[in-house]
């Protein structure tokens, strides 16, 4: 009796995992080359969808247990870590994985099937943008009882759960895909596309600091490898996007077709600013705002701007621009931050290849209009980001990016806050996006089924991977022009003062380990199949090395320096709210009391 009170009270009812991009990475030697310069975790992709949080914090309102385990981090940090092991310790009646960017299939799947082994009884879930497109596919495999389709799956998963308690039809569980016993598929209507994203805490920063209070552990909630060192965070402006970039799953093309969403949802202002001054409780690091500020109208951001300056927040503020901005804007931004920085990707120095896919439209005088008003307003840093692999774009055209970023050097005085980037499309197209679906824009799809796209990222090299060509660049002319330019941006920018000896030294050598090493791999795929895996074992070290910092410096793209994670009387506050709630909640789940808090958002 005291161990049914117990499970009751204390029992989880879902557990959601995040996995790496590849299960085992571990285990294999693959040239992922710079897929993952960009962006702050590393190439497994081990930061996890925000989604995840607002999904937990929905569902622990409605006094559901649920925890996050961030597996891809704890296999990152050590070696010995064990996730059969890990798992085993875990009792829940359903695991959920996030499938959202289609990079992730090959760590999902053998993520899921893991959990299947480990706990035959539970059903495995997965969802996110990439497992709503391929919801079908992923529902034949075997160890995959349930996926949940659309951006905004907080409500469906409780739902889910609570027929699953109630043993009511699965068929009135909103935005499912699930199958019968006798194994054949059903496809609920997706139906639950919320107006807008005051209804939920997305990202749910009270959750996490109440989660590790609640299950003792910090381990499985981190993000990513370094973000107790370098704790960036995000405020999440919007869900959808009014621009329909070609190469976007986010696009306006990409929501419609995989979410079934007519236009964006939107956060208020009010609640973007509360999400920020919690985050200032907790890190003095820079905040990324997701989406342009404009995204929902110039009154809207300039409503958001007002409340930012009134808070008082001491954070950096970092924003995006899909479009030029006039100075009074920018002058907005300066007025309401103590500290800003700006990220625009153009993704090509030709306007025309611009127009094509819908990025920053504009003719390159008008590009350098905003970039001067922007520095003139006082941005800390102004990062400019370009692609190889376009549609309309040749290695020519690609490596006229060289030639442009010179001529932004001369024109600002090599202004060391101006940086710039390029790194490839890769390593596939994202499903719904226009590049995707749509032909005659000139990608040819060499990969289609999620299968497919699973054994791609087994490589053993980046060229392997990437899942198109295009009608002006063949994957060779990808990967060789993609470290053109990358090597010669690196030496420009030491050139023109705006690394140091240090950096460009350090990402020389991982480049030209990188082109070394590609040619090696291609005799080993020579060999017989039995002795290709010893022979890439003995490149393993030159690998890992040409894997870290191919085209960029770890810290190049981080933003102004920050003492990491802080506590203080706010955030302890917080934490030391969290023992009330729980036992409030425990109370609720005593007396069998679920669903207090169902929205009515629609």
């Amino acid at each position: 009796m005291l161990e049914d009170v117990r499970k009751r009270v204390f029992g989880l009812d879902l557990v959601l995992l995040h996995a790496p991009s590849v299960w085992d990475f571990r285990d294999e030697v693959i040239l992922e080359g710079p897929l993952a310069d960009v962006i702050p975790s590393t190439i497994q992709f081990e930061m996890y969808p925000i989604g995840l949080t607002s999904i937990a914090s929905y569902l622990e309102a409605n006094n559901y247990n649920t925890r996050i385990v961030n597996i891809a981090y704890r296999m990152l940090r050590s070696r010995r870590f064990d996730p059969a092991r890990h798992l085993a310790k875990i009792d829940a009646p359903v695991f959920g994985i996030d499938l959202h960017w289609l990079p992730h299939v090959h760590g999902a799947l053998g993520l899921a099937g893991l959990v299947k082994r480990v706990h035959p009884e539970a059903k495995v879930l997965l969802g996110g943008l990439s497992a709503s497109y391929f919801h079908e596919q992923l529902i034949a495999y075997p160890f995959i009882d349930f996926v949940l389709r659309g951006d905004s799956t907080e409500e469906p998963a409780r739902q889910l759960l609570a027929a699953l308690r109630d043993g009511t039809p699965l068929e009135r569980v909103e935005n499912l895909t699930w199958k019968r016993p006798d194994g054949q598929a059903v496809v609920n209507e997706l139906s639950f596309v919320p107006a807008d994203l005051d209804w939920i805490d997305v990202p749910a920063y009270d959750f996490m600091t109440h989660a590790v209070f609640k299950y003792r552990s910090v381990a499985d909630f981190l993000p990513y490898l370094e973000w107790l060192r370098y704790p960036s965070t995000m405020l999440l402006n919007s869900r959808g996007c009014p621009y329909d970039c070609a190469i976007c799953g986010g696009s306006r093309t990409g929501y419609r077709v995989v979410a079934n969403r007519c236009g964006p949802a939107l956060r208020s202002p009010e609640k973007l600013v509360a999400d920020a001054k919690l985050i200032s409780s907790f890190s003095k690091a820079p905040i990324f705002m997701v989406h342009d500020p404009r995204v929902g109208g110039v009154a809207r951001a300039r409503r958001f701007f007002e409340l930012y300056r009134a808070a008082e927040i001491p954070n950096e503020l970092v924003i995006e621009l899909f479009y030029p901005a006039p100075a009074e804007f920018l002058e907005l931004v300066r007025e309401s931050t103590h500290g800003w920085s700006l990220q625009i990707t153009i993704e090509s120095a030709d306007p025309e290849i611009r127009r094509v896919n819908g990025k920053f439209p504009v003719a390159n005088a008008v590009v350098e209009e905003t970039l001067e008003r922007a520095l003139d307003a006082g941005a800390d840093k102004l990062d400019l980001f370009f692609m190889v692999g376009l549609s309309g774009q040749t290695p020519e055209s690609a490596r006229g990016t060289i030639d442009y970023c010179r001529h932004l050097v001369e024109r600002f005085g090599a202004d060391p806050r101006l940086q710039f980037y390029v790194a490839p499309l890769g390593p596939f197209l994202d499903p719904g996006s226009r590049a995707f679906e749509r032909p005659e824009l000139g990608y040819h799809r060499r990969i289609t089924t999620l299968e497919e796209h699973r054994q791609a990222l087994l490589g053993p090299t980046w060229r392997e991977m990437l899942s198109y060509e295009t009608e002006w660049m063949n994957r060779d002319q990808i990967v060789e022009t993609t470290y053109e330019v990358g090597g010669a941006l690196n030496d420009l920018k030491f050139e023109a003062g705006l690394i140091d000896a240090n950096t460009h030294a350090t990402v020389a050598r991982h480049f030209q380990i990188a082109r070394a090493t590609l040619p090696r791999i291609d005799a080993i795929k020579t060999l017989p199949q039995a002795k290709q895996r010893a022979a890439l074992a003995e490149l393993a070290a030159e690998v890992a090395e040409a894997n870290r910092a191919s085209l960029v410096a770890d810290d190049e793209l981080k933003w102004r320096a920050s003492t990491g994670f802080h506590v203080t009387r706010l955030l302890a506050r917080h934490v030391a709210g969290a023992l009330p709630r729980e036992l409030a909640r425990s109370g609720e789940r005593l007396r069998g009391r679920y669903d207090t808090a169902v929205t009515s958002a629609r």
